[in-house]
């Protein structure tokens, strides 16, 4: 009976022993640590190379929406040819960033009144015309300079997030969104406006 009693005891001390030695391994730790830090790093990673590009390709736009339509300020007489090379300014200022489904709109406009002015010619990225020549269009308030004339600007470039972990995604997770920016300047050669030559042809 003793002699069971204390091979029981023998073998719960080596029970109790092992366990003991169990809990104070430390080996694997670091990787289990690992595992659950990594991802939240990843996701911190990831979230701020987003916020960083993205503010780097608006200011991008802003610049390219800016020196087309300050350019263009800097004529007094302009055809269809300059106002579509625009284009090119737009997409070199845009490098090393793709503009791909873009759009851009450039206006010449006479103001006729403070936040108010007539179009007097107009051209986009296609060389349509986007608003009628003569057309009322509304101009910040302010723009208060009857009869001086005005070059607008308006610039959209789709930014695509990077889903580097398309699992998180839900069906209805923003992936597009459009950067934008619009741009008035002033006639900066002569107060006669600036003339399309072949803009009505």
């Amino acid at each position: 009976m003793k002699s069971a009693i204390r091979y029981h005891l023998a073998r719960l001390s080596l029970q109790t022993e092992a366990f003991r030695a169990f809990w104070r391994d430390r080996k694997g730790t670091g990787a289990i640590e690992f595992a659950i830090v990594a991802p939240l790093l990843i996701m911190a990673y990831i979230g701020s190379f987003e916020v960083s590009l993205g503010y780097s390709v608006s200011r991008k736009v802003a610049r390219a929406s800016s020196t087309v339509a300050e350019v263009l300020t800097r004529e007094d007489n302009v055809t269809k040819g300059t106002l579509d090379g625009m284009k090119d300014v737009a997409k070199s200022i845009m490098a090393p960033y793709e503009m791909t489904d873009y759009s851009l709109k450039i206006t010449g406009i006479m103001v006729t009144a403070p936040g108010s002015g007539t179009v007097a010619w107009s051209r986009d990225e296609d060389g349509g015309t986007p608003y009628q020549v003569g057309s009322t269009i509304a101009l910040p308030t302010d723009i208060s300079s009857v009869n001086a004339f005005v070059v607008r600007s308006e610039l959209v470039v789709p930014h695509h997030l990077m889903l580097f972990a398309p699992g998180l995604k839900t069906e209805n997770e923003l992936e597009t969104f459009n950067l934008s920016k619009t741009y008035y300047y002033r006639q900066r050669i002569g107060n006669t406006g600036i003339k399309c030559s072949d803009c009505g042809s």
